[in-house]
């Protein structure tokens, strides 16, 4: 697809700082690259804040959306009755194509739900995944599932590593992505069902499975996929974001504590500007839902104007390396081999 024809729809309401922000992330991007934004939302509010703003106007266009999906409302019930919030339409616009991509900063289990009821999965996708950028010592790694599937089975866990992979391949350049499967200790035998027999489905897969991953090891960079269900996949990314602002508040405040530590923290700013940067994820400004018949992100809900940039920086990766249709190759080889053996088994 020509990067002129791309159209990516973006929820106006979701987030902490919308609308303000996400409008500014979309006219910022607008003005650099040439791609159409659709910004869905209550109009009045988002033409009143497009007049503080040089943009134009052939490239972002405004569809309304009377009602908001707010972190309250219950994810699927919202779908359901809210069906004129900026979350709905926009999903509904990808699923009739006349967009290409989704963006929200919203409720994301409300996001999840309306992903897989109205977008669709993939054919032979059981499940899809939101996949995470996680900083290392070593760049970036993939973790996922980080929060579509608290319960899951060992087939869904070998499904978001081959998701993971292939986008992990396209987006970031890794031509064999490591993956990693989550577990208390790095031994086979270790850990419960779940990922006993998930590790058996890694194995004997043609992924790059480098075996168990241990929690500590994460940071180190040993695994470019991080695989696990979404309920230990939230709780690593929340824990790590949680302790990392912890440990730059007190860093803060021990070097405000004294003079002597005032004038210490000035000769080591550049080595802490380093070490913040290094946990700094933004640069690619959400989490996709992967397995899904189009390109929904999940932008993080205190997104800023640069996260929903990086976040349409990414759709266009996604677009123009043709991700979807790749995973859906995938499933597609899997099913018949699936069969494939199932036959010379019943011979």
């Amino acid at each position: 697809m020509n990067i002129s024809e791309i159209k990516i729809a973006v929820d106006a309401m979701g987030g902490d700082n919308a609308p303000t922000e996400i409008i500014k992330g979309v006219v910022e991007f607008t003005n650099k690259h040439n791609i159409k934004v659709i910004l869905v939302g209550k109009a009045d509010l988002i033409y009143s804040q497009l007049l503080h703003h040089d943009f134009s106007q052939d490239k972002i266009d405004v569809v309304d959306a009377p009602e908001i999906i707010s972190n309250d409302d219950s994810p699927t019930e919202a779908i359901k009755t809210k069906k004129q919030s900026s979350m709905v339409i926009g999903l509904h616009m990808l699923k009739e194509k006349t967009v290409d991509a989704f963006i929200s900063a919203g409720n994301t289990g409300a996001l999840v739900a309306g992903g897989t009821l109205i977008v669709g999965r993939i054919k032979g996708v059981k499940r899809p995944a939101l996949g995470a950028i996680f900083p290392t010592l070593k760049g970036f790694s993939l973790l996922i599932d980080c929060g579509a599937n608290v319960d899951a089975k060992p087939i869904y866990l070998k499904q978001f590593a081959q998701m993971g992979s292939i986008y992990f391949k396209n987006v970031v350049g890794v031509k064999e992505p490591r993956v990693g499967l989550v577990n208390i200790g790095t031994e086979d035998k270790k850990g419960n069902e779940l990922v006993r027999e998930s590790y058996k489905l890694l194995k004997n897969s043609d992924l790059n499975f480098t075996g168990n991953l241990e929690a500590r090891n994460i940071f180190k960079g040993e695994a470019d996929i991080i695989v696990c269900d979404a309920f230990v996949g939230n709780i690593i990314l929340k824990h790590t974001e949680g302790l990392v602002k912890d440990i730059f508040g007190l860093i803060k405040k021990e070097l405000n504590s004294s003079i002597l530590s005032k004038i210490g923290g000035l000769f080591a700013i550049r080595a802490f500007k380093n070490i913040k940067k290094v946990f700094d994820y933004s640069e690619y400004g959400g989490a996709p839902l992967l397995g899904l018949e189009s390109l929904v992100v999940k932008a993080h809900g205190s997104s800023k104007s640069s996260d929903i940039q990086a976040a349409l920086n990414q759709c266009v990766k996604f677009i123009e390396q043709d991700i979807a249709n790749e995973i859906a190759e995938k499933m597609e080889k899997d099913e018949e081999e699936e069969k494939g053996e199932q036959c010379e088994a019943n011979q």
